[in-house]
């Protein structure tokens, strides 16, 4: 009876350490794994949390600054009508655009347009 015992003993010691091997190469390999991604990521130029966060506020800053200085703007024009905003390349380009080209014929084009006519005596 006591060969078994001791049988099963060493059985139970030998599969604790076969589960601690395989759990202790599982995290290895996790860590590795996570270090190649880590080393793929970063060549990729991601930016971090922090960076990505300070960018964000910095936008949002810019936009109410923004917004304020075109409420103070419309407040300006409103109390000074004779002061007209100024045209920008976009309306400019646009008010170009709609305008339709001034029909222009040249020489040309002039005698082109013109029917033949027959001379009078002429059989052609």
């Amino acid at each position: 009876m006591q060969s078994q015992n001791r049988f099963f003993d060493d059985l139970s010691k030998v599969l604790n350490g076969l589960a601690g091997t395989v759990a202790g190469v599982g995290r290895e390999a996790e860590a590795g794994a996570r270090e190649r991604a880590k080393e793929w990521f970063g060549g990729m130029d991601f930016v971090s949390r922090d960076e990505f966060e300070a960018v964000k506020e910095m936008a949002a800053k810019a936009r109410a600054e923004a917004d304020a200085l075109k409420k103070r703007l419309d407040a300006l024009e409103k109390t000074s009508p004779a002061a007209k905003r100024p045209e920008t390349r976009k309306t400019a380009a646009r008010k170009t655009a709609t305008r339709k080209p001034a029909a222009r014929k040249t020489a040309a084009a002039k005698t082109a347009a013109k029917p033949a006519t027959k001379k009078p005596g002429s059989t052609k």
